[in-house]
This record gives structure tokens, C-alpha cells and sequence, in this order.
């Protein structure tokens, strides 16, 4: 993929807790209503936010409550959204990626996180250190196309 020339960026830093979930979607929602996206666009976006940012609070951190840093960059035309944590990391993000796997142990996991987040993006990169943490980066075009 070229290099993007990003026009507005945002980074945020928020506790892993699961009443952060509807706000990190609800930033990056409004961030990208600059670019004048569909209902639909905006929809699919904070569905695939909301899906990366509770992999952090029920994966990365099972125990504890760690931070998640969110960064959104506007380009012409779409927008570039980064997750991360410092959690546990991914032991093998190819069978992570897999649909209906999952390693919660308390069944509040139907293992369909990364596949919500591929189907909602245009593209979807994962990267982990077991130990260190996961990072996950979505592109989606938006607005009038």
C-alpha cells in the first residue's frame, strides 16, 4: 500500500475496562464523520472498533486492567485506525484469526472478533509478541467516493 498523506490524526489512551468499548467506537465515529461517510460505513467502522478494542479488554488483559491506545488518521478519502495493547500478545495470530476460535476461558467469546473486523474494513493487519502486546491496524475507505 503507498504512502498516505493524513490530512487530521487523534491518539487515544484509555483503561481497558468494558464501559470504554462504546466510547473508543464513538471517537473514532465521530472523528471520521469529517470525511462525510455513509450510515452504513459508519456503522461497519464502530462495529470493527468495538470488536478490537473489547479483544483487549478480554484477551490482553484476562486479570488486570492495562491501557489500550487507540490512533485514527484521516487521509482523502478514508480513514487508518490503530489498536494497541501491552497484554499478553498472540501466541499464533494465523490460528487467532481463524473464525470461532477463542481462548476465553469464561465463554464470554464466540471467537468471531478478527473475522468482524476483516469483514468491516478494507484492510486488516494484526501483529503480536507474546508478553508485549498485539496491534491491530484497519484502513476503510470513506466518504463520497
Amino acid at each position: 500500500m503507498s504512502k498516505k498523506q493524513y490530512n487530521n490524526s487523534f491518539k487515544l489512551k484509555i483503561p481497558a475496562l468494558s464501559r470504554n468499548e462504546s466510547f473508543a467506537r464513538s471517537a473514532v465515529a465521530a472523528f471520521a464523520a469529517q470525511l462525510d461517510p455513509t450510515v452504513e460505513e459508519l456503522s461497519d467502522l464502530r462495529s470493527a472498533v468495538s470488536e478490537a478494542v473489547t479483544n483487549c479488554i478480554v484477551h490482553a488483559y484476562p486479570d488486570t486492567v492495562g491501557e489500550i491506545e487507540l490512533t485514527a488518521r484521516l487521509y482523502d478519502g478514508g480513514i487508518y485506525i490503530k489498536v494497541r495493547d501491552k497484554g499478553c500478545g498472540i501466541e499464533d495470530i494465523k490460528q487467532a484469526m481463524t473464525p470461532l476460535f477463542t481462548t476465553s476461558q469464561y465463554g464470554e467469546s464466540a471467537g468471531l472478533g478478527f473475522s468482524v473486523m476483516e469483514s468491516f474494513t478494507d484492510r486488516l493487519k494484526v501483529s503480536s509478541s507474546p508478553g508485549r502486546g498485539t496491534t491491530v491496524i484497519m484502513e476503510k475507505k470513506l466518504g463520497k467516493k
